[in-house]
């Protein structure tokens, strides 16, 4: 087990995100509304609820939208049937992207997605034409102040993770898919509530972007991060920080 993993910070956009908090509340809500649909109003005896509910509350989520959202989903309001869709597609410089949605509309979601990925260069696939070149884990996040990088460490081998990465932003967990509650309850036991716990994708490899493309790339990644639809997106791209840092600037 590592001290360290090296795919960085690309299974989500945080920064992104939270520069839009409208959209990310409608994003939490809707995931909250189709947990408690699949598995009953109860956190307590539906683990994927309750995850949704801590990552919603680590997003300063406000209580009435979460109950609402709960409401929403055990048939005390009227709600959208949502699916849970996947995309895949070659963004720019041949990067490898998946777009996890949950949509009421299928057919308005893939028509948004593919014109996102051809505005920028890229293409949609076929089902399983990139996700080959990920692995499926279960990745538990917390703040950085949870508690120092070796506690973590500890605290996540203990509980039966694989590999962790601590950097300033905050502490990434990894284990197998299968063990993602487990891992999450046995951290949860000693660090209190994880900040997310959820499905991701791990690229196998990563691939270098220069500068040009990696302007374009990220502006795909920003369109298909502002679609309300859409709830993550995962890519196999490795850009020089510098470079990230001109982008950001």
């Amino acid at each position: 087990m590592a001290g360290h993993s090296k795919f960085k910070n690309i299974m989500y956009r945080k920064g992104a995100q939270d520069k839009r908090r409208a959209s990310r509340f409608s994003k939490l809500g809707r995931g909250m509304t189709v947990a408690s649909k699949a598995g009953g109003p109860d956190p307590d005896m539906n683990p994927r609820l309750r995850t949704a509910i801590n990552t919603a509350r680590a997003g300063y989520m406000p209580k009435d939208n979460i109950d609402r959202a709960i409401k929403k989903g055990a048939g005390a309001g009227e709600g959208d049937d949502y699916s849970e869709v996947r995309y895949e597609g070659y963004g720019p410089g041949g990067i490898a992207v998946i777009v996890d949605a949950l949509t009421d509309n299928r057919n308005r979601t893939a028509s948004e997605v593919r014109a996102a990925f051809n505005k920028f260069g890229g293409s949609l696939g076929e089902t399983n034409s990139v996700s080959f070149m990920f692995d499926r884990i279960g990745e538990v996040r917390y703040p950085a102040d949870a508690g120092a990088s070796d506690a973590i460490f500890e605290g996540a081998l203990e509980a039966g993770a694989s590999d962790v990465e601590s950097t300033e932003d905050g502490h990434t967990i990894i284990c197998e898919m299968n063990e993602l509650n487990v891992v999450r309850d046995g951290l949860e036991q000693q660090f209190g509530e994880a900040e997310s716990a959820r499905l991701a994708w791990k690229p196998q490899t990563l691939i270098a972007v220069d500068a040009e493309k990696a302007e374009t790339l990220m502006k795909l990644l920003d369109t298909l991060d502002d679609n309300d639809d859409v709830q993550f997106v995962a890519a196999n791209y490795d850009i020089d920080d510098d470079v990230m840092a001109q982008l950001s600037a």
